[in-house]
């Protein structure tokens, strides 16, 4: 008995008579905020179990998120929260839209050390970057909560970029999303290539190669191979 509360380009989100959220994956991919659309068939599957491990070793290295449990195949049990609306992004090499703004950088640049950059969560709008000050002036996070953030944030995306260098894996960006609870603010939603880039043997293995090629079939293989390396990484506690 569940209610369909919020349905995203790549997510469902169905509340759950127990007050948890069930989270689940669909099959589909999109580039240019959902301007291109094709369907994947496996990718929610992947994406899901994907998410579960990262948000698991990151709960093992003290960063807390919304993640309660895996339910295979495309699904994860989600604590409530309220969604901050603002995207985390932690950068350790330039890429993507960093290059488009300061063109002086060049492409896959090692930053001296990671940016954290904030971003006003709105597809019309095509999330734009935004100050520190902006988004405490606006009353989106009070400057505590801020700082939390981009604490948890860098903390995070230190442990991924760690994890997968143990695969001889090159990890440049990651995109965090954030939410209030009454245990405190959590990291919500999902980790996976979707949300992040990683370059193994010199390739893509998340959706900068759908954006590229437009080649679903393909990016499903890449999200395969990315889910096998990290399975050999983390493993999911037995049920």
């Amino acid at each position: 008995d569940m209610e369909l509360v919020y349905e995203g380009k790549a997510k469902r989100m169905y509340r759950r008579s127990d007050g948890l959220y069930l989270m689940v994956f669909k099959d589909e991919v999109t580039a240019g905020d959902g301007a291109r659309r094709d369907p994947a068939p496996g990718k929610g599957a992947l994406a899901a179990e994907l998410s579960a491990l990262l948000l698991r070793y990151l709960e093992d290295r003290g960063v807390r998120t919304h993640l309660v449990a895996y339910e295979p195949p495309n699904a994860l049990v989600v604590k409530p929260a309220q969604v901050i609306p603002l995207e985390v992004i932690v950068r350790f090499k330039t890429y993507g839209s960093q290059l488009k703004r300061m063109p002086a950088l060049k492409p896959l640049q090692q930053l001296r050390r990671p940016l954290v950059e904030l971003h006003y969560k709105d597809d019309k709008l095509h999330d734009p970057l935004v100050l520190e000050e902006d988004v405490v002036e606006a009353g989106i996070v009070e400057e505590g909560e801020l700082a939390y953030i981009k604490a948890k944030a860098l903390e995070a995306a230190q442990a991924l970029r760690e994890l997968y260098a143990k695969a001889g894996c090159d990890f440049l960006d990651v995109k965090f999303e954030f939410g209030r609870t009454p245990q405190g603010i959590l990291l919500v939603d999902e980790i996976s290539g979707d949300t992040f880039r990683l370059i193994c043997g010199g390739e893509h293995l998340d959706k900068e190669y759908y954006r590229r090629t437009g080649d679903a079939a393909g990016l499903v293989e890449r999200y395969k191979e990315m889910l096998e390396k990290t399975r050999r990484l983390v493993q999911l506690p037995s049920p």
